[in-house]
């Protein structure tokens, strides 16, 4: 399959670090996200059951991550991935996570993963 949905610079919050300081505080990060799946049933139809909801998606991401406390963004992305898979049944997902501020004069650092389930 060649069809990506993808969601870009999502903004969600949460408790991410491993340093005290940063356990005290919430933080944000920005995922981009590129999912596979078969746009023709929707393209054809027009009809939004068969397309990923990618509206319900990035609310159930942003309810979920304001949710966690993690010290790494590594497990952030692990845990993330397997919540996408079991919601919407995405079985390969692209997925970079951005933590903007946390070197200083760096645009941002993070990590790049893809699943497949």
């Amino acid at each position: 399959m060649t069809d990506r949905v993808f969601l870009q610079e999502l903004k969600v919050e949460t408790v991410i670090g491993a340093y005290d300081w940063e356990r005290s505080i919430r933080q944000n990060l920005w995922l981009d996200l590129s999912l596979a799946f078969d746009c023709k049933p929707a393209g054809t139809t027009d009809d939004l059951s068969k397309a990923l909801d990618y509206d319900a998606l990035s609310r159930h991401i942003r309810d979920w991550a304001a949710e966690q406390s993690f010290e790494l963004i590594e497990t952030f992305g692990e845990r993330l991935c397997v919540l996408i898979y079991e919601f919407c049944g995405v079985r390969d997902i692209d997925l970079r996570i951005n933590k903007r501020g946390a070197v200083a004069d760096c645009g941002g650092v993070g990590i790049h993963i893809r699943r497949t389930f």
